[in-house]
């Protein structure tokens, strides 16, 4: 099972959860709705920052890919110079 199902699924069970421990809690309405809100708000919170998280390491991810990328064509060019400075006459490949 993916870790993007098991997150989902957590966040899930804990807002079911606590919708329905807070719609059988004996209080006024208003208090209620209030407590839900709340607990809406907090659990917004949280999905933001797991969001940012996420978004945050697919960034480093792809910038670490970006440098490396780099890293092999400025090899490649320095190898392909080598290659193109040596004298290959007596090859049947031309540079």
């Amino acid at each position: 099972m993916s870790t993007g199902k098991v997150v989902l699924g957590t966040v899930a069970g804990l807002a079911i959860g606590g919708i329905l421990g807070i719609l059988f809690a004996p209080a006024k309405g208003s208090v209620t709705r209030q407590q839900m809100m709340d607990k809406g708000n907090d659990y917004a919170d949280e999905l933001k920052a797991k969001y940012n998280d996420f978004a945050d390491t697919i960034s480093e991810k792809f910038n670490n890919g970006k440098e490396f990328a780099q890293v092999v064509a400025e090899n490649g060019k320095a190898e392909l110079d080598e290659l193109q400075s040596v004298d290959h006459m007596g090859s049947k490949y031309k540079l």
